[in-house]
């Protein structure tokens, strides 16, 4: 039987420290540090071998969105087996003439005749003998630009770029060309996020955080040679997974920000060393020996994140998941080897090139710890004081932000969310006006071994089903053993009604025809990978959060502190997902970023941002809790050590969200709407954690709990392994006490 006592280990004495050796990353620290050359030698080796392995064995990016073995994935598996013609991607071409299509036919028939031989585009169909083709009034003409590729991602820009050219010279006074689908979207998407940006805003902060070059630089170096390497093996990865193209900014983006962010904890913790007395090996060593343990559970909490993207059973979400696990692990390994090997070279230097900001005085009290700031420690004991109202003020805050999250709409945005001047914004429109909502989202009935009559009964079926604007006549396939029936709703396919329509066809009215068909097309995919993620985020979340609760259960040994991680955790997530929410409404916060329409979320982007945010979110938990557990450790005292982790941290963490914020924001100005829902998203989370969370909240209920937060039942405690996260920093502290001195 248990009993609520504190889980606290005796430091040993100062003679039993003196001889004490490091830990294995304080011994890795060590050989490093004094073989710098060939540890320098050994990651430009490990570049170039990368580099030839991807120009050798690289492979290219493939993702299925679709729902597997949902109908609409029948669908397309039946006319990609059967009806090959129907099955390739499409690109809707538009044409309103204010004198009428018949006027403008000359001048329809060469642009399409000039479209046909641009490559990979298969085939036009004749709009002017096409049923519904023309509008009613005669002004608007509409038909699909076949291509000879399935998959839309597999459409290269540049020929859709020059079928978006011919249209837009071939548009005068009075005839409008425009094209649409989705790889017009793609076309005009332009850049996913700026690396570059990132890197940029993250010096600036550095310098700013650090005031001197050579501090601000180490983390830089040390994340852009990490992503140098993973980015080059992730050629390698794409023969075995299948993965999205936007998988490596995704990447490349988590790298740059936890790398910077694990060397900067690291830089920090480095200075404070050398402050202590500590000549740079020694200091080196400390480093790894303490700080380097949190940035190996932060950075394993990030891997546990996204590995629960598995759970979702997706492929494209797999493949997202390990090309963002490739760069996290190598950039780790950057941080435990090259870092140190980097300090042998600039560890004496790295207070030089001093910039005129950021000088503060510092002391090194008689411990050997560097005293925290007087406003952190006064920020500090407010929070002490009143914890009570400032726990109140952290969950009301967070409910509030999450409150919008309760009207999402699901499904994925379209060209009639993308920017006004966009073609594929202006084809969308143009059918609307024309034919109605419906026409931008036709379902597409796939009809196996037909007959003349299982045809008729269909048809007829279907045009009499509330919800159906029209029905084209039936195509069959060479064989006669495949037809495709194409149904347009009377909503648009982001509408509810369409959603309806579609369960109904399914449910109902197909099978009262007798018939053997599928309800695919687009639209109906959408919905069908919707639902999908909805029936398996349970999955993510309890995997992802069950996980790091044993993952922080080891590092910290307490329960207190991996149920309430667990918890805060999820409420900031929760007000992330309400912030995004907010901005999809198109109001007044929308239109900064460029949404100006009511948009819907796509269901993987909360998916992907949980895996994500949790795993950050763990970061600054681990960096916090861990400068808390081991001033707990020396003293006992729960006051102190939250108040001491609190201020010893709170610059650090400052500077850490403030890096990823910037990183994330990058994504924002692109014109594609997904993106910029990430980029939000993930920019608001990590402002979110870092502030109302770790800053406020986190404090409060540790004060709150008092000595309950290092409590572990006995039995629980004999059964886990010692990690010890926050190292055993007294082994490296000098006997003798330092002066004030200037970092």
């Amino acid at each position: 039987m248990s009993t609520l006592a504190p889980n606290r280990p005796e430091p040993p004495s100062r003679d039993a420290a003196a001889k004490a050796e490091p830990g294995p990353l304080g011994r890795i620290a060590r050989v490093a540090y004094r073989r710098r050359g060939r540890v320098l030698l050994a990651w430009l080796a490990a570049l170039a071998i990368a580099v030839g392995l991807s120009v050798a064995f690289g492979g290219d990016f493939n993702a299925d969105y679709s729902a597997p073995g949902s109908d609409s994935s029948a669908a397309q598996d039946l006319l990609e087996n059967r009806f090959p013609s129907e099955s390739g991607a499409t690109i809707d071409f538009v044409v309103r003439a204010d004198g009428g299509v018949e006027a403008a036919k000359s001048a329809v028939d060469g642009l399409l005749a000039e479209m046909k031989g641009l490559p990979h585009v298969a085939g036009v169909p004749d709009p002017y003998t096409t049923p519904g083709s023309i509008s009613p009034d005669g002004r608007t003409l509409v038909t699909q630009i076949r291509l000879d590729v399935t998959n839309p991602d597999d459409m290269p820009v540049a020929d859709t770029q020059r079928l978006l050219d011919a249209a837009k010279a071939a548009s005068t006074d009075g005839l409008t060309v425009a094209l649409g689908g989705q790889p017009v979207q793609q076309a005009e998407q332009g850049e996913v996020g700026s690396e570059m940006i990132g890197l940029l805003a993250a010096a600036l902060i550095l310098l700013i955080t650090f005031g001197t070059v050579v501090a601000a630089g180490l983390p830089i170096l040390v994340a852009v040679a990490g992503l140098a390497v993973s980015s080059m093996l992730t050629g390698v990865l794409l023969l075995l997974v299948d993965a999205p193209d936007w998988s490596t900014s995704l990447a490349t983006m988590m790298g740059i920000g936890i790398g910077i962010d694990y060397v900067l904890l690291m830089v920090t913790r480095f200075r404070e060393w050398r402050t202590a007395g500590l000549d740079p090996e020694a200091a080196t060593v400390a480093t790894l020996d303490t700080a380097g343990r949190a940035v190996l559970v932060a950075g394993g909490s990030v891997m546990v994140s996204m590995l629960g993207l598995f759970a979702m059973g997706l492929s494209f979400m797999r493949g997202a998941s390990l090309v963002t696990i490739l760069a996290v692990f190598v950039v780790m390994v950057a941080s435990m080897t090259l870092f140190p090997a980097l300090l042998g070279y600039l560890g004496r230097h790295v207070d030089r090139l001093r910039l005129p900001i950021g000088r503060r005085r510092t002391e090194v009290a008689v411990n050997g710890h560097v005293e925290p700031s007087r406003g952190w420690l006064a920020w500090s004991g407010l929070i002490e004081r009143h914890r009570l109202l400032a726990a109140g003020a952290g969950v009301a805050i967070l409910l509030a932000l999450a409150a919008p999250f309760l009207g999402v709409r699901f499904g994925f945005p379209d060209a009639g969310n993308a920017q006004a001047e966009t073609s594929g914004r202006q084809a969308y429109d143009m059918q609307t006006a024309a034919f109605g909502p419906g026409a931008n989202g036709p379902l597409v009935l796939v009809m196996e071994n037909p007959t003349d009559a299982a045809l008729t009964r269909l048809s007829q079926a279907v045009k009499d089903t509330t919800g159906v604007a029209a029905v084209a006549p039936a195509r069959l396939n060479p064989a006669g053993d495949t037809a495709v029936v194409v149904v347009i709703p009377t909503t648009g396919p982001q509408a509810a009604g369409t959603e309806d329509l579609v369960h109904r066809l399914r449910d109902d009215v197909i099978p009262g025809t007798g018939s053997n068909a599928y309800v695919g097309g687009l639209t109906a995919t959408s919905i069908d990978s919707t639902e999908n993620v909805a029936d398996k985020l349970p999955l993510l979340v309890g995997g992802v959060v069950l996980l790091s609760m044993l993952l922080l259960l080891v590092a910290f040994r307490s329960v207190a502190v991996a149920l309430k991680a667990a918890a805060m955790n999820l409420l900031s997530v929760a007000a992330a997902y309400g912030v995004v929410a907010y901005v999809l409404q198109g109001g007044w916060a929308g239109q900064l970023i460029g949404i100006d329409t009511e948009t819907p979320l796509p269901s993987f982007v909360p998916v992907l941002m949980f895996a994500v945010l949790f795993g950050l979110s763990m970061d600054y938990e681990v960096f916090l809790v861990s400068r808390m557990r081991e001033a707990w450790v020396r003293t006992g005292d729960n006051r102190r050590a939250v108040t001491e982790g609190l201020a010893g941290t709170g610059r650090v963490i400052t500077a850490a969200a403030a890096i990823m914020i910037a990183v994330f924001a990058a994504f924002v100005p692109s014109p594609d709407v997904i993106l910029k829902v990430i980029g939000v998203g993930m920019a608001a989370a990590i402002l979110i954690d870092a502030t109302v969370v770790r800053l406020l909240l986190v404090p409060a209920v540790m004060h709150i709990l008092g000595k309950a937060n290092w409590w572990m039942p006995g039995w629980l405690a004999k059964r886990l392994p010692e990690f010890n996260v926050e190292g055993r920093p007294q082994d490296h502290l000098p006997v003798a006490e330092k002066e004030p001195a200037l970092v």
